[in-house]
């Protein structure tokens, strides 16, 4: 199958897709509320990414069999044309496994979900946007689990048989009565198409400009063909061990708990574990992993399931990376490979403090090669190594070499950053073989702005 890549836009009034294939670039207008579905109406660039960042978007989206979507508006957001509520139910019951925030403050949605997972059974996932139900005491949990309630009644399931999500302004009570009605409506407007399937992934965006998906299929070795699909959300209070994002990955695999459980939680330290915007854990992050068996009643076993395994594994980093390229006021995504590590342990602390590091971000927003950051950066990790094993070469040019400054030319290495979106590092110790690969973002003065007056 071809694969293009998606390139958003800076000019709003455009709102141009370039479809990259084959080497043709074919350009086509995507209308305005599929690019701004935020309560602050703006379009961030959302440049490819290889395999030192490059977003693969496949050509066509693949729906598993079994599922049916909805998105609504029911009132949380102020402007009636943005949908707030999302409804997804799944017609066989499915085993679901899910990944939580490690943020001790942890929202209405994750006491309530937390304690069902992983298990069997599932029909339902309802979230909604623009009210995180965090820090709203025993009403919010209330409020939650009447929220799966509502969806378990829908879809014809046992009231514990839904999960919820919510996300946005922290310490705000749920208006129930808009709640309750979008819930029922959402239920009426239940289909399996594609649309259907956007709407449900607009559902849960606040800041987020585009909605952001992917989907798989592959083939056991019998013929049978397995699909997967997910939508995510997150622009910003992104970091490791969880983040502000919510991401609901659905499948027509069979799958026992512990193996759903098990797939996820490596498929996500590796994609959602390894994005950094701003170093801030969210009260409501949540990833969840549905199988239904639809598709195959047959858990995978052997080749299925290594094939199955890194297909959920590539969804979880082609949503992952395209949350910080759509990060709040961002102007570069950095890619950070680390590699020459004694374990993979040290070498997400490095690329994490080189991520998170302000000084580090800001170079990069003003395109200025300053490789004395970067290194600085890797001593602050905790992590014990040889400083004359340390190498960093910076969008492919050498800057730091065993230890030692390497000449280059300032200019031209400037404006390799400033006339491309994607920046690259890459950093080499002597250690050991262990390597990972990181994303974050440049720091801006609109990012700034943006965070400044989020609630005001």
């Amino acid at each position: 199958m071809e694969k293009f890549m998606i390139v958003f836009s800076e000019k709003p009034v455009k709102h141009r897709t370039e479809f990259s294939m084959s080497g043709m670039k074919i350009k086509a207008r995507i209308p305005k509320e599929r690019l701004c579905n935020s309560p602050v109406h703006r379009t961030r660039n959302l440049a490819p990414v290889s395999n030192s960042g490059t977003i693969i978007v496949m050509k066509q989206l693949f729906i598993p069999q079994g599922y049916r979507f909805a998105g609504v508006h029911c009132g949380l957001k102020s402007d009636p044309n943005l949908l707030d509520l999302t409804l997804v139910v799944s017609d066989t019951p499915a085993t679901v496994a899910a990944v939580y925030t490690q943020n001790l403050v942890c929202g209405a949605a994750v006491e309530v979900d937390r304690p069902r997972t992983p298990g069997t059974g599932f029909k339902a996932m309802v979230a909604n946007s623009r009210i995180a139900n965090d820090c709203t005491g025993e009403q919010g949990i209330r409020d939650a689990r009447e929220m799966t309630e509502l969806a378990a009644h829908y879809a014809g399931a046992e009231p514990d048989k839904a999960l919820v999500m919510s996300t946005g302004v922290i310490g705000v009570m749920l208006p129930m009565d808009k709640v309750r009605a979008g819930i029922a409506d959402a239920a009426k407007q239940l289909t399996s198409d594609e649309a259907s399937f956007h709407r449900a992934a607009r559902g849960i965006m606040t800041t987020d400009t585009v909605e952001k998906t992917a989907s798989r299929q592959i083939t056991f070795q019998d013929g049978t063909v397995i699909t997967l699909a997910g939508f995510c959300k997150g622009a910003a209070m992104i970091a490791p061990n969880m983040r502000t994002m919510l991401a609901m990955i659905m499948t027509d695999a069979a799958l026992e708990p512990a193996v759903a459980q098990k797939l996820l939680s490596e498929s996500v330290e590796e994609s959602f574990n390894c994005v950094s915007i701003d170093g801030h854990t969210s009260p409501s992050d949540t990833v969840l992993l549905f199988a239904n068996g639809a598709a195959d009643a047959s858990p995978p076993v052997g080749n299925d399931l290594t094939k199955f395994a890194e297909a959920l594994r590539e969804i979880c980093i082609e949503l992952a990376i395209q949350m910080p390229a759509d990060g709040e006021g961002v102007s570069h995504l950095i890619t950070i490979d680390v590699q020459g590590c004694k374990t993979k342990d040290d070498a997400k602390k490095i690329a994490r403090q080189v991520a998170e590091d302000v000084l580090v971000k800001t170079a990069i927003c003003g395109a200025d090669p300053n490789w004395g950051r970067i290194v600085s950066a890797t001593g602050n990790a905790g992590v014990p190594f040889d400083t004359k094993g340390v190498s960093l070469q910076l969008n492919g040019f050498e800057l730091f070499h065993d230890g030692e400054p390497m000449p280059f030319d300032k200019t031209v290495v400037s404006d390799s950053i400033r006339n491309n979106r994607d920046t690259h590092f890459l950093l080499t110790f002597k250690e050991g073989e262990a390597a990972i690969r990181f994303w974050t973002t440049d720091l801006t003065t609109e990012f700034v702005r943006l965070n400044s007056d989020y609630t005001t």
